[in-house]
């Protein structure tokens, strides 16, 4: 059961999205979201079947969207790093998630609720701690090392608002007019002007994380509705030769001393590159393994995303919402059960389609929400607002290492009965950008150099 500020702060981003539309009404006091006011044009390519939603980058024209991507892609380092950020919505219950199992305090605080203390797999890295038993993904990442753990994230004050936090989160400070995401001021720096893959939400609206002032963004419901082929046709015999023929006479023109054939020829030969790279996605796609099978589109987008990265196409960041929703305010276990398992099943089918891909130390993967769940269940059975949560790091090129310490229950909890933060999300940020993505933190986050850097990579 979700609370009101739950459901207007979901609403309120979708209005973002749907820019010129209007916004509903905000209370005083609440931050506008990130990206408000950002142009959205809907874009059919020429190539027929590529329908995506692009977000800024006036420069960009309906001519050139193509030629854009697909020069991006050809020019795109073999080892391009990619980071997913995936958003666990409502506030996930990080004292469910990873149970204090050798804490006496967590069971009388929960007499109902509580995860029984013999339920799911240990956590190695603290004898308190056990993963819950729905969290079974996560749990053999972490076996392998490849799960970087923050057990107790957040931030001081916590405003434990959704609206507010999310706000917080999606810009990287704790500032209530920042308008740009804390990934949208990274593609600023790094991105290219006729590239709109670069920050890719998947999704029917912009994730506000990817909110740019200069640089076009997208969102795709889909992979496989990113196509150079016409949805819904079979494959014409001839559609390769043509597009060889294509490519053939692009190399021609490519070296010639006139400036127009020359810029020509080379959009020819980027084009051939990039409808190589997607034959996969012509008339859908296969994975290497297996994902879990669901209504929710999760699964599907997540399988969609790995092949999408193995074709070579120009993403740097990708942006998608987990299934289920976790702000649990009666009956928890039901929504939060469910949903993280689908949730943590993915992910590891994801990690294992990317390495079965030959790309996995390309990609980190960021999992994360706005908050965790108060020490206490209430009289639904559930539990309410909380401050620090817990959030993940995935990818074989990390530690797997724990990040920050877990307070427990027992002398971990402040005033409120919330559990006390032992990592700040903007120290977690900054050690993103500056070891996996090669960039200045300090100008990307509004006082950067204040938080503490972590060891992220081996």
């Amino acid at each position: 059961m979700s609370c009101r500020d739950c459901t207007r702060t979901d609403l309120l981003r979708r209005a973002v999205a749907e820019a010129g539309r209007g916004l509903p009404e905000i209370e005083p006091g609440m931050p506008l979201p990130a990206g408000t006011g950002m142009t959205r044009r809907d874009f059919v390519s020429r190539t027929a079947g590529l329908a995506l939603a692009v977000y800024g980058g006036s420069a960009l024209s309906r001519f050139a969207l193509d030629d854009g991507i697909a020069a991006a892609a050809a020019g795109q380092p073999a080892n391009q790093k990619v980071l997913v950020s995936v958003f666990l919505a409502g506030g996930i219950d990080s004292l469910s998630v990873l149970f204090p199992a050798g804490d006496p305090l967590y069971y009388s605080l929960r007499p109902n609720i509580a995860v029984g203390q013999t339920q799911g797999t240990p956590f190695a890295e603290d004898s308190r701690l056990r993963w819950h038993p729905t969290a079974g993904g996560l749990s053999t990442l972490h076996s392998e090392g490849k799960v970087s753990v923050v057990p107790a994230i957040g931030y001081s004050n916590s405003d434990q608002s959704h609206f507010t936090s999310r706000h917080y989160w999606e810009v990287g400070a704790t500032d209530r007019g920042l308008r740009t995401g804390w990934l949208g001021r990274y593609l600023d720096r790094v991105g290219t002007i006729d590239n709109p893959l670069q920050g890719l939400s998947f999704d029917t609206t912009l994730q506000p994380a990817l909110a740019t002032v200069k640089m076009p963004v997208a969102t795709l419901l889909a992979a496989d509705q990113y196509t150079f082929a016409p949805p819904g046709l079979t494959a014409h015999p001839l559609e390769a030769s043509m597009f060889q023929e294509a490519a053939n006479i692009g190399a021609a023109h490519a070296v010639s001393s006139d400036a127009g054939l020359a810029t020509a020829g080379k959009a020819a030969l980027a084009s051939h590159h990039l409808a190589a790279g997607l034959g996969a996605f012509a008339y859908g796609f296969k994975t290497p393994v297996p994902y879990p099978s669901s209504t929710d589109p999760f699964p599907h987008r997540m399988a969609g995303l790995a092949a999408m990265i193995a074709a070579g196409l120009p993403l740097r960041v990708a942006t998608i919402t987990s299934p289920g929703h976790f702000d649990t305010h009666a009956t928890q276990a039901t929504a939060f059960n469910s949903g993280l398992q689908l949730t943590s099943d993915t992910l590891l089918a994801f990690q294992r389609d990317l390495e079965s891909r030959g790309v996995a130390d390309r990609v980190l993967v960021h999992v994360w929400s706005e908050f965790g769940r108060r020490g206490g269940e209430n009289a639904s059975a559930g539990t309410d607002h909380g401050s620090a949560g817990i959030g993940f790091l995935i990818g074989t090129r990390l530690k797997g290492q724990q990040l920050g310490s877990f307070p427990g229950v027992t002398g971990g909890l402040d005033g409120s009965g919330n559990l006390r933060s032992t990592a700040d999300y903007r120290g977690v940020y900054a050690s993103i950008l500056e070891q996996w993505l090669d960039a200045d933190a300090n100008s990307i986050l509004p006082g950067g150099a204040g938080f503490q850097r972590y060891s992220l990579l081996k």
